[in-house]
């Protein structure tokens, strides 16, 4: 499967494990966070959502290496930044954890929730796991193949 498809994949996981209602992953790119995955069906904002690590609550969990929960009115954070393209900005309840791969982050996991929402310890340590887990799964979409070895005719 190419890394796309899996990133989809694991977007569709969280959303029906977790039972929420957006899952955006975020991969670093050049410096930024771009958006790579998403829960939306048009997924038109995949690839066209750029933040630097120094925006929004996303590059707020990715510059600091920590998970960050809130539970209600997340868009009230002083961290917090709007983007008119993606509806999710306007739900209630954010909970957030880096992807870390060889001690260094190189994405953001992004739930949320249109209601108010306590999320709970063991969500919390899934989510966290799987931030592991993809930045192992990313190590290893990323490494190139070694060349095969030359055969020689006798």
């Amino acid at each position: 499967m190419e890394l796309d498809d899996v990133l989809h994949e694991i977007v569709q996981l969280v959303v029906e494990h977790l039972n929420c209602d957006s899952c955006l992953i975020y991969l670093v790119e050049q410096g930024d966070l771009v958006l790579c995955a998403s829960n939306e069906p048009n997924r038109a904002s995949i690839g066209r959502v750029y933040l630097r690590l120094d925006e929004g609550l996303t590059g707020w969990v990715a510059r600091e290496r920590r998970l960050l929960a809130i539970s209600r009115e997340a868009y009230n954070d002083p961290r917090f930044k709007f983007f008119k393209d993606l509806p999710q900005d306007t739900f209630e309840a954010f909970l957030s954890v880096p992807i870390i791969s060889q001690n260094k982050v190189v994405g953001v996991i992004n739930v949320q929730h249109r209601n108010a929402h306590i999320h709970s310890g063991s969500d919390m340590e899934m989510l966290s796991t799987l931030g592991e887990q993809i930045g192992c799964l990313l190590v290893l979409s990323r490494q190139k193949s070694p060349p095969a070895p030359a055969i020689s005719a006798r």
